[in-house]
């Protein structure tokens, strides 16, 4: 059953937008207001999605420390350490590695069918979605579909992403 979820206002929405850090948060307002598309809990979503990346390049010097010291690729990366890489490119490298996996997952969400099972097995399986649940937790009825079309668009900028 669908909750009918009352949108804010459009100077309400361009604030929350300009709060979460969208650089065209004008444009992705009037895209929710005028085309009744879930902007707002999509931005929201690829903006943690974002954080996550960002978070390989920005906190490396600590995970390159704790997984020398114990960690699943502690071998790996103290070889590279020692070829001369630092943490910091390191980071580098784990977030393009991060960022790619985000893009796999959020194409799978919106297609799951990869072609790797028979059409007819594939036909019968069950798929799946991102809701959008209003600030009372109710189901809206808008889904967030096609969210890999919109992860580099949300990218933050700067040497370290930039996502607070």
């Amino acid at each position: 059953m669908t909750d009918l979820y009352e949108m804010p206002e459009l100077p309400e929405l361009i604030g929350m937008f300009e709060a979460l850090g969208a650089d065209d948060a004008v444009g992705w307002a009037e895209s929710e207001a005028e085309e009744n598309i879930p902007q707002l809990a999509r931005f929201r979503f690829l903006r943690m999605v974002w954080q996550d990346i960002d978070a390989w390049s920005a906190a490396a010097p600590g995970w390159v420390e704790a997984y020398r010291a114990d960690g699943p690729a502690g071998a790996a990366v103290e070889r590279a350490l020692r070829l001369g890489l630092t943490p910091a490119e390191l980071g580098e490298m784990a977030r393009e590695i991060a960022r790619d996996t985000a893009f796999g997952l959020l194409q799978g969400l919106a297609g799951p069918a990869d072609g790797d099972l028979p059409p007819g097995t594939e036909a019968r399986l069950p798929s799946w979605c991102l809701a959008e649940l209003s600030p009372e937790g109710r189901p809206t009825g808008r889904v967030l579909d096609a969210l890999h079309e919109d992860l580099d668009e949300v990218e933050p900028q700067g040497p370290t992403g930039g996502i607070a």
